[in-house]
């Protein structure tokens, strides 16, 4: 078995102001894909921004995925704890106090800094779905299937939402049935791709795409002010 502190190793994108540039053009494209949809236009206020705040990340890299978005990065010259204990040790000093653990149930707050392994799963995700050569029309129907997500805590229109849902993925299996008749897995496909999306954490995006443009980012206020603007 391999070592698994490669896949915690830190890093960073190699041209961030490129990356982020690309990302934030996705994240209003995107926006205003979502603002056009009829039925999401219909939902109140309070509902759209719920299930935006729950699903702009995968919303945002499907939009990555589409449009081609290509990520280059490097490892972050940050020490690990190993290399700084040991260096405190050759300098006499004392190791620095390992952080104590949050208590159970309680959220850790902080910077999630992307690791190589948040990294892969990110790049793993877009490989896939250039592998498949999604169209416009699926990539359509799988943001359809991830924004009507009747499964939020709070949602008063639950089943209108999730009937949505249902509509979106009725679409996308009509869909690839009339266009890709040889490839009977080809839905199976499509729908592992969003199982690949769920398995990336929103935090991880956030960081990784917005803090080097826009430091601590509130990734809530800015949705919310993008959501009532006119994009």
């Amino acid at each position: 078995r391999g070592c698994p502190c490669g896949s915690r190793r830190r890093v960073a994108l190699r041209s961030p102001q490129v990356a982020c540039k690309a990302a934030s053009a996705v994240l209003v494209k995107t926006l205003r894909f979502v603002q056009n949809v009829p039925c999401f236009q219909e939902l109140p206020l309070e509902e759209q921004l719920l299930l935006v705040r729950s699903c702009w990340a995968p919303l945002l890299l499907l939009g990555l995925a589409q449009d081609r978005v290509h990520l280059e990065t490097v490892e972050s010259a940050e020490p690990s704890m190993l290399q700084r204990i040991l260096t405190a040790w050759q300098q006499g000093e004392q190791p620095p106090p390992r952080a104590p653990a949050p208590a159970p149930g309680r959220p850790q707050h902080g910077p999630h800094l992307p690791s190589a392994g948040d990294i892969q799963a990110i790049k793993g995700f877009l490989a896939k779905c250039w592998s498949l050569d999604i169209s416009t029309k699926e990539y359509a129907y799988l943001k359809g299937t991830v924004l009507f997500n009747p499964d939020l805590p709070g949602l008063q229109c639950t089943q209108y939402i999730e009937g949505l849902q249902r509509e979106a993925q009725q679409a996308l299996n009509e869909h690839v049935r009339l266009i890709h008749r040889g490839d009977e897995a080809r839905f199976a496909k499509l729908n592992v791709v969003l199982s690949l999306l769920r398995s990336i954490n929103a935090n991880v995006v956030a960081e990784l795409f917005f803090r080097p443009i826009i430091g601590a980012v509130n990734m809530d206020d800015m949705l919310l002010e993008m959501l009532c603007a006119k994009l």
